[in-house]
């Protein structure tokens, strides 16, 4: 008998750094997995979605990641409610009639790393960013009853320029999340410009990125007293909910 290959994987593009492959991986090593793999399909554009699919017919899941989170949805059969909501997708479950499901287990995966660490003076977030990430962290946070607000370079309707952040800000604002590519490696000397002077240790700094485990976000915000978070146990809590997904 042919083994019962099943192929999960991650769309996006220079993904060569991401987290999942690895655990995913490892994973199915611990659970005695031995027909289940786990790929990165790097692609330059999301046009070529369905290639991947036509070249790997035994796929059961994929994650989506920076930059197609948004740009995945027309190319799915179908949304769940949470991900409709949300506008992003970063799970794709492939269901018994062969159609496409799209999810998102981001939201979650920021909802339980945050929520432990919110006090009463935690009323109100700041999004930096505007993309497929930001958009999960924002449906996270009205869950959680936190008022939130976008940061932009462009000027958008509900939406905070850099240039108009000022100590005030920082006073109305006690979470800043940092949903932007910004430090990721190997740019690991970048970071969002904002006034980092005026974080204090009433302050939560949450920046999405994992790699690496300090950005310079994180660096000056800690600096300045403020409690800091990496996006690694996120996305570990948002790959065992794409696993449930997946497992439907």
């Amino acid at each position: 008998m042919q083994p019962n290959n099943k192929k999960f994987g991650l769309i996006g593009r220079n993904i060569s750094y991401s987290f999942s492959k690895k655990y995913f991986n490892e994973k199915f090593s611990q659970e005695l997995l031995e027909d289940y793999t786990y790929d990165n399909f790097d692609i330059p554009f999301i046009e070529e979605f369905p290639n991947i699919l036509k070249n790997n017919p035994n796929l059961k899941g994929l994650n989506v990641t920076i930059p197609y989170k948004e740009a995945i949805i027309p190319y799915l059969d179908t949304l769940s409610e949470k991900a409709y909501n949300i506008g992003a997708v970063n799970v794709i479950r492939f269901t018994k009639k062969g159609n496409l499901k799209g999810y998102n287990s981001d939201w979650y995966g920021f909802k339980k790393k945050l929520e432990p660490l919110l006090q009463t003076h935690h009323r109100k977030a700041l999004i930096l960013g505007t993309g497929g990430a930001a958009k999960a962290v924002a449906y996270a946070l009205k869950e959680l009853g936190i008022f939130y607000a976008n940061v932009s370079r462009e000027s958008k309707e509900n939406t905070i320029n850099y240039n108009q952040i000022n100590s005030a800000t920082f006073d109305e604002y006690q979470i800043i999340i940092n949903c932007t590519p910004l430090g990721t490696s190997p740019n690991i000397m970048e970071f969002p410009p904002i006034p980092y002077d005026f974080f204090t240790n009433k302050h939560i700094a949450f920046d999405l990125i994992y790699n690496p485990e300090e950005t310079l976000f994180l660096n000056k915000a800690k600096s300045n007293g403020a409690v800091v978070v990496n996006g690694k146990d996120m996305l570990i809590f948002q790959a065992e909910k794409a696993w449930k997904i997946w497992n439907k």
